[in-house]
């Protein structure tokens, strides 16, 4: 095996790592911050941080891709010091983009709050506009390690970033509440963790940054370019491939906006109360955290696979091209597929374990589909940002939205929350297929149905016989110690999730889903190879 291809996998595998970190937190504040605050309050959080992300997302996500493509190609070429001029240029960029960004937000939050059909919203809108000021400032910081081919520090800064982030949640809308202050202080409390996140986030990035160039005698006080590239067209350059990547980043926050400005207001059409229509948002919101968690995967994988993809086509190397998206696309698919259907088969006692009742269980087993396509449709953008095709991802995404859009208005008012739900499936599903369609025809890569298919498809169905099974009979068996409804759902769905890990690992392996030699290829897992070979569980 290469050097680069270790360095992909161990890449993906330390942000991977770091990313399950931050989706388990997130997934996890979620359960105490609705019990704190109720349905109401889920709502008015998932009201405003949607818009939110999409600004972050707009200064912020495409940066770190696309600095650290730059920079990757400038230390492969051995210029250090232009390597860190795009650094400079890019930090001074998003400092810029921050602060217009947080005016837009602060500036404009009784107007948001307005056409969200709930004018309630502005202080919420204005307590998450701060953390504009200092997150796209932290993404160049990001991109610089990741163009150095060191994914510990994005790691490291994000699993802080979400524990500060995740306390501050928690206190905040707890003190609010028991001072009896309203679910909308709550809310605004909530939303500010982003920027007590942020802060403790900057302090792990400094902190790596002042190691970094005292390790490297301090290079940009006495670096001297011989030919020294116009601010101008670095930012340019940075833009070229940001922008696109920013766009094709925005697929989940641009639904979720959708939603926002949607889904309460079609409720109140159809003659829901609006105290009921808020109750059944924040129900619906119930879902995109299980969601999220369960695609954790896909987002580090893309990081990683940018640059070593780049890299690839740069040098014309069609073959590593196909090998490292069949890679990427086959443990996308093994991860997101048992996700989804494992999910929907334990949708009714999760929602009771997790948020204390099963309202919404319904939309949420529809829900759990959007994990195989959201992951799925990361992994592709990644791909096509990879080989150069900065905008198809975009454009894919666009149609997704106008699909969400139109079933949004079609189906909310004759299924309610289910039809937002639905209409979320299909729009993943829409611009997964159009960058899987692209990739088919711009690369070499050809999936191997057997890989793709078949053996998966086997695999998951064995596995969510067995976690339906094992639900029935451990509930049976739960009943005899007559157990609290939300501890005896919490049984159910334990005893399901290890019956479905178990049969589905099994499978994978004799069937043939994943070899001998991939698995030697995962970090920590590879040490589990030569006891498998030994069980001969493995079918080459």
């Amino acid at each position: 095996m290469s050097q680069r291809s270790k360095s992909f996998i161990q890449g993906a595998f330390i942000l991977g790592s770091a990313a399950l970190i931050s989706k388990l937190l997130g997934a996890i504040y979620r359960i105490p911050y609705q019990n704190i605050t109720g349905d109401i309050g889920l709502y008015v959080y998932n009201q405003v941080y949607p818009l939110y992300t999409i600004l972050l997302f707009l200064s912020t996500s495409g940066f770190p891709k696309a600095i650290s493509k730059m920079i990757a190609e400038k230390t492969v070429l051995g210029d250090e010091e232009g390597a860190f001029r795009i650094f400079r240029i890019a930090s001074t960029v998003l400092f810029m983009t921050g602060f217009f960004f947080f005016f837009i937000l602060y500036a404009g939050a009784p107007y948001l709050a307005k056409w969200s059909g709930d004018e309630n919203l502005t202080l919420p809108f204005r307590s998450i506009s701060y953390a504009l000021l200092i997150v796209p400032f932290l993404a160049s910081i990001r991109g610089f390690f990741q163009g150095n081919q060191n994914m510990l520090p994005t790691a490291i800064s994000q699993i802080a970033e979400q524990v500060v982030r995740v306390l501050t949640i928690l206190i905040l809308s707890y003190w609010f509440i028991a001072h009896g202050y309203s679910a909308y202080y709550a809310g605004a409390g909530a939303v500010f963790g982003a920027f007590t996140g942020a802060l403790a986030s900057a302090a792990v990035l400094f902190t790596y940054l002042y190691r970094f160039r005292r390790q490297k005698g301090n290079p940009p006080a006495r670096l001297i370019m011989r030919k020294k590239e116009p601010a101008f067209q670095v930012m340019k350059e940075i833009m070229k491939y940001s922008i696109p990547i920013s766009l094709a980043s925005l697929l989940v926050p641009l639904l979720q906006l959708v939603d926002s400005f949607t889904v309460k207001n079609l409720l109140d059409l159809r003659g829901f109360p609006e105290l009921t229509s808020m109750n059944l948002k924040g129900v619906y919101d119930r879902g995109m955290p299980l969601v999220q968690f369960a695609a954790f995967l896909a987002a580090p994988l893309t990081i990683a696979l940018l640059p070593a993809i780049s890299e690839a086509a740069a040098k014309g190397r069609r073959r590593q091209i196909a090998r490292q998206t069949d890679l990427a696309l086959r443990v996308t698919l093994l991860f997101s597929l048992p996700a989804s259907i494992g999910l929907m088969v334990i949708a009714e006692p999760v929602n009771i374990f997790i948020y204390m009742d099963n309202k919404g269980s319904d939309a949420l087993a529809i829900l759990a589909f959007t994990t195989l396509f959201s992951t799925l449709n990361m992994t592709t953008a990644g791909i096509l940002q990879g080989i150069g095709l900065m905008m198809l991802p975009a454009r894919n995404l666009f149609v997704g939205i106008v699909v969400k859009l139109f079933l949004n208005l079609t189906l909310i008012p004759l299924w309610d929350i289910r039809g937002a739900a639905f209409s979320t499936v299909i729009a993943y599903g829409i611009a997964t297929f159009l960058n899987l369609r692209q990739i088919l025809k711009f690369t070499d890569f050809r999936p191997n149905y057997k890989l793709y298919i078949t053996r998966p498809l086997l695999s998951v169905l064995m596995m969510a016989l067995s976690a339906w099974t094992a639900g029935v009979l451990s509930g049976r068996i739960l009943l005899l110690f007559h157990l609290p409804e939300r501890l005896y759902n919490g049984g159910i769905v334990l005893f399901s999730i290890l019956s479905a890990l178990f049969v589905y690992s099994y499978m994978l392996l004799k069937i043939g889903a994943i070899r001998a030699s991939e698995l030697e290829m995962v970090p920590k897992l590879n040490r589990f190879v030569p006891l498998f070979k030994k069980w001969n569980l493995f079918r080459e």
